[in-house]
């Protein structure tokens, strides 16, 4: 059971302008739907959380929510006193740390955050608000990767320009003898270069052999016979320098048949079937909201992780809070039955 607390709190220490922010995506996010600022705000709590939280709730949005940050700034506690405040927090209902997917493709990473609320939430809520999170993040995921799989409106054609009337030129006369056409070259002058244009890669490949090892110099009839062979390299997902350097590598010192050698070696060293476009069947990474536990950050789904807590962490706070009403009389003992074995030490 909660009790107020009526002592007085410590003073809240004036946030720094010079206090570090986490990297974008990072840090701090509020929650919405708060209570305004008052005097009483976390009037609840101990002095210690008090403190913590009151100076937490003055830190902007995306500042840095590390555990050592945070000592750096509160000289009356330690790094172990902030830890243990935070846990506490956690169990009140004022924050959860949670971590989630950012980037897309090879870029993904997760970024941690951590979501205040001046108000108090119970579990339900937090649930609620990361189930909503989490929907929201996926969204803005999948909205720029739809903006780019849309196809691009078509362009409207532009309006034609309006041509003013001129004046024609008067008409040719009648005898005016057309202008004489270019003599047409002759069929022998064509480019004998234009039958290469119609290779295929394949035999393009092969007729380079030569030009790489001079032990593989193949005629016209060769590539053409090895045309299919080559083809089915290809056709598996390698590349044109791929497939020449596959079979120019390793050559013995002389090769008696350059054909029936590029013929055994197509046959005995062909790879493997591989997709021509490996990513394009690769699932799209799934951005997912994650709980973690405020104290060891185990992360877990929010309903697994009631207070913010795993089980273990739950237990110890538990105990924690068990040892913590110790009675007098038995902090009394302990402290004379210490006396004791001072004044025993000093003794002769």
């Amino acid at each position: 059971m909660v009790t107020q607390h009526h002592s007085s709190a410590l003073p809240v220490p004036a946030v720094s302008a010079a206090y570090p922010m986490a990297n974008p995506g990072y840090g701090k996010r509020s929650t919405p739907d708060q209570k305004a600022r008052a005097r009483d705000d976390f009037a609840l709590l101990p002095i210690r959380e008090r403190y913590v939280a009151g100076f937490v709730d003055h830190l902007p949005e995306g500042a840095a929510m590390s555990v050592k940050q945070l000592a750096k700034q509160l000289p009356l506690y330690g790094q172990q006193a902030i830890s243990t405040a935070l846990n506490a927090l956690s169990v009140a209902g004022h924050l959860r740390r949670v971590r989630c997917t950012v980037g897309t493709g090879d870029e993904t990473r997760w970024a941690f955050r951590t979501f205040w609320s001046r108000t108090a939430r119970d579990n339900e809520w937090w649930n609620t608000y990361l189930a909503t999170e989490t929907a929201m993040t996926a969204a803005h995921a999948t909205a720029p990767t739809a903006a780019r799989q849309a196809p691009a409106a078509p362009a409207e054609p532009p309006a034609p320009t309006p041509v003013p009337l001129q004046r024609t030129p008067p008409e040719a006369a009648p005898d005016t003898a057309p202008p004489a056409a270019p003599a047409t070259p002759p069929a022998t002058t064509a480019p004998t270069a234009a039958p290469a244009a119609a290779c295929s890669p394949a035999y393009l490949a092969l007729a380079e052999l030569g030009r790489r090892d001079i032990r593989l110099t193949l005629s016209a009839d060769d590539c053409a016979a090895l045309e299919a062979q080559a083809a089915q390299w290809l056709a598996r997902g390698v590349s044109a320098d791929y497939l020449i350097a596959a079979l120019t590598a390793g050559l013995p010192a002389q090769v008696d048949c350059p054909p029936r050698f590029v013929r055994r070696r197509l046959t005995d060293k062909i790879p493997p079937l591989l997709p021509t476009s490996p990513n394009a069947s690769a699932p799209s990474p799934t951005h997912r909201l994650l709980m973690e536990c405020t104290d060891c950050g185990r992360p877990g789904q929010p309903e697994a992780l009631p207070d913010g807590l795993c089980r273990p962490c739950r237990a110890a706070h538990s105990e924690g809070d068990r040892g913590s009403s110790i009675d007098p009389a038995e902090i009394a003992g302990v402290k004379a039955h210490m006396a004791n074995l001072r004044d025993l030490l000093k003794a002769p």
